[in-house]
């Protein structure tokens, strides 16, 4: 009876290395709260890690081995949901200004001296606790959400669900007609170490700004889904290993040159890619393909990041130009003879190969007629493989 009781009460963790604090907290809360405790800021860390039903932690600031900031830090950085959104509040006998900023600042949802009045205490983590709970209902309903719509609520990137499944079409339809498809896997390099050294709230600044690049900057029938906080998986139909290899350099290279500034100091984002391209017997599996680029993922990873890797290793700017060199020129009238039929669905994988066929037709009409083609974007299209790919001052 009493530990169906207990069960039911909010569960606090009490983080602090003076003993007389831990007792006197527990004193106050004992019949409203079910508490927890730690003696120190890493013993604190293992047990959130451990412990699901913990709904708000208070911490005190100074500890021997880990500090209440860089708990904070911890636990804001956190690619564990239910630990990143845990309310925090700071406790400490130092009630200066200061100190109550940089708390704020590291992430602390609310800031109580030790002085504090048993009511007030109560009254705090009743807020705290209920606001635990609302965030884990809307987790909840983000996820139920996820299941059922191609968008994921928060991101507005196609869920991981929805990929697999618009990628298991493309890869039955690419299976008939002999067409390619591809993956890229692309993960912010060194994303925990943003956390660490610049905060939670900069890091998800950045990793916003990806994903709203690639929502945005690619082609209407690429999808593009986040697999893990700072990784992101792209299947792009009509594209072989050779297009998708030129547009994950180019969207590295311009990643590499975007500079964010946070407080006077410029940080550079670099990203690792792997990529992969479904086989010529179309057995290929969407599991497979993202396996495949996860490998090398981990492989340009492994060699120190910033780099692209397929499947013949890394992907440089020579390599690039010497394919896109190699591919012969296409035939047009073949390719219109196909869209008059009705078949326009058909050419689109051939479309960067038109455009470095037409470019010297191109620019001589631009050179006598001066109308303003868009020779330049329409060369980037073609080197990337991509018609409506990146542009480098995304």
């Amino acid at each position: 009876m009493n530990d169906d009781s207990d069960q039911a009460l909010p569960r606090v963790l009490i983080i602090d290395d003076s003993r007389m604090v831990r007792a006197s907290l527990i004193r106050h809360l004992r019949g409203r709260f079910e508490v927890r405790e730690e003696a120190d800021g890493e013993d604190g860390w293992q047990t959130l890690m451990v412990d699901p039903t913990i709904q708000a932690v208070i911490t005190d600031i100074g500890m021997p081995r880990l500090d209440g900031y860089g708990l904070l830090e911890r636990i804001r950085g956190s690619r564990l949901s239910r630990i990143s959104t845990l309310p925090v509040a700071v406790i400490s006998g130092d009630d200066e200004p200061e100190v109550r900023v940089k708390a704020k600042s590291a992430g602390a949802t609310d800031f109580i001296s030790k002085s504090i009045s048993t009511v007030e205490l109560l009254a705090r983590l009743e807020a705290l606790t209920q606001l635990a709970r609302t965030q884990r209902d809307l987790e909840e309903s983000r996820a139920a959400l996820a299941t059922s719509s191609p968008v994921d609520p928060v991101s507005g990137l196609a869920t991981p669900s929805y990929l697999h499944h618009h990628a298991a079409q493309e890869l039955s339809l690419a299976a008939r007609r002999h067409t390619d498809v591809s993956v890229m896997v692309i993960e912010i390099d060194g994303f925990d170490t943003l956390v660490s050294r610049y905060g939670a709230h900069v890091a998800q600044l950045i990793h916003r700004k990806l994903s709203r690049i690639l929502a945005t900057k690619l082609r209407q029938e690429d999808t593009v889904a986040e697999l893990a906080t700072a990784r992101f998986a792209v299947v792009s139909p009509n594209t072989d290993i050779d297009g998708v290899a030129a547009f994950a350099f180019r969207l590295r290279q311009a990643i590499n040159h975007m500079v964010m500034t946070y407080r006077e100091e410029r940080i550079h984002i670099h990203l690792t890619v792997g990529i992969a391209a479904n086989s010529p017997d179309g057995r290929t599996t969407v599991s497979h393909l993202i396996a495949d680029a996860l490998q090398r993922l981990s492989t340009g990873r492994t060699l120190g990041g910033d780099r692209v890797i397929g499947p013949h290793g890394e992907v440089t700017e020579a390599s690039v130009a010497q394919k896109a060199a190699a591919r012969p020129p296409v035939s047009i009238d073949a390719l219109l003879q196909r869209v008059r039929a009705g078949n326009a669905t058909d050419v689109r994988g051939q479309l960067p190969d038109a455009i470095r066929t037409l470019l010297p037709l191109l620019e001589l009409i631009e050179s006598e007629f001066r109308s303003g083609l868009p020779l330049a974007s329409l060369a980037r299209a073609a080197d990337t493989g991509l018609v409506a790919g990146f542009h480098n001052n995304g």
